[in-house]
């Protein structure tokens, strides 16, 4: 890329915003260091489902658990072993490929496939490597975003500490991130190698650049989306105001989803701090519900340092949404172990294990960790 499409402002904050050096939440408590995903079975991951098929459909629920797989090969395993179409397969949320999975997919009857489960069942173990823990019909297919969250238990191998030492930072941790949270980053997976997805979707915003394929574009567009929202947050945090709202921040309820505009500040922050809402942070683009006021100032702080004031979003087709601002583990729990460190802990759709992770180990990219 020629240097005069590569903002310098951009390209010397990338690295600092996509993961290798994001503030810590806990930076007086010292971390385990270690390595994770030594082994595929060292980081299980287990979706937790946003409903429970009905029994009765044309839809096939099944549970499948799987190691070395990403989650559009195990739906083209399912589409290829039963017959039926691609489009037919659905699924909630991708899964990473490094790691033990377990997760909820739907195939349609068609072409010829009927959904029998015995049959479903003798088929899969001829055909594949996938272990399917339980089937059940439903009326609609499984699509994005059907899910309540995630399910984490992941070995820290080699900590830097003596086990008694390290099963005490990693609680201390732990309390710290159950009670306060933390930013709800985009982890460091989201921005390519060394953030290039990022610069890419700079590109297409700010030169008309278009990438030769239309699902590459819409990646690197919210590439780019995540890396705003993630400087947004780290504003937040600098400033302070990570633990409360402000008046005009759009705020969501975690019980149902449901968002509002902060009118009293003070009100609001309370039920912050009691885990009944939280403010949200934005995802440019022409329909999402900007910010008011206090709030809505900093979101123009961010579009005003990146020259994107008065940018058109809808001509860019820049859709635009919020995303919960903090991110708060749920159950997390800790256990030393013969071969290191046990964590386990819940996620809401949308939170990255590595954020907590980076938290606990104090290390900047969990994925790059070395003993």
């Amino acid at each position: 890329m020629s240097e005069e499409v590569r903002p310098r402002r951009l390209e010397e904050s990338v690295e600092s915003l996509t993961g290798a050096n994001l503030p810590f939440r806990t930076p007086d408590l010292p971390g385990i260091g270690g390595r994770i995903r030594v082994l595929p079975e060292d980081f299980r991951v287990t979706e937790i489902p946003a409903y429970e098929p009905v029994g009765r459909g044309p839809h096939l629920y099944m549970s499948v658990t799987r190691t070395g797989h990403t989650t559009p090969e195990v739906a083209d395993l399912l589409a290829q072993a039963l017959n039926a179409d691609k489009g037919a397969v659905g699924y909630a949320g991708l899964k990473d490929k490094r790691a033990c999975t377990t997760q909820t997919f739907s195939v349609l009857a068609s072409n010829g496939f009927v959904p029998d489960e015995e049959w479903v069942a003798r088929r899969l173990a001829a055909e594949t490597s996938l272990q399917v823990n339980w089937m059940r019909c439903h009326g609609n297919k499984l699509r994005t975003g059907h899910l309540r969250g995630n399910r984490f238990d992941i070995l820290v191998r080699y900590p830097d500490a003596p086990p008694e030492e390290a099963v005490a930072r990693a609680q201390a941790i732990a309390d710290a991130l159950g009670r306060d949270g933390l930013p709800n980053w985009f982890g460091p997976q989201r921005f390519g190698h060394e953030g290039q997805n990022v610069i890419k979707g700079w590109r297409i915003v700010h030169r008309g650049w278009r990438a030769h394929r239309r699902w590459l574009h819409k990646l690197l567009l919210s590439a780019y989306q995540s890396w705003l929202c993630n400087r947004y947050l780290s504003l937040r945090m600098y400033e302070g105001l990570l633990d409360c709202c402000l008046v005009g921040d759009v705020a969501r309820k975690h019980e149902t989803g449901g968002m509002f505009l902060v009118e009293d500040a003070e009100a609001d922050s309370r039920r912050q701090v009691a885990g009944e809402i939280s403010f949200t942070a934005p995802m440019y683009g022409h329909k999402m519900w900007a910010a008011e006021g206090v709030a809505g100032e900093l979101e123009e702080r961010i579009l005003a340092e990146q020259e994107l004031i008065g940018f058109n979003w809808r001509q860019g087709k820049v859709t635009g949404t919020r995303r919960t601002g903090r991110l708060v583990p749920s159950d997390l729990s800790v256990r030393g172990e013969t071969d290191g460190i046990r964590l386990s802990f819940s996620l809401p759709k949308g939170g990255y294990a590595t954020a907590v992770l980076r938290e606990v180990m104090k290390v900047g990219n969990p994925d790059l960790a070395e003993d």
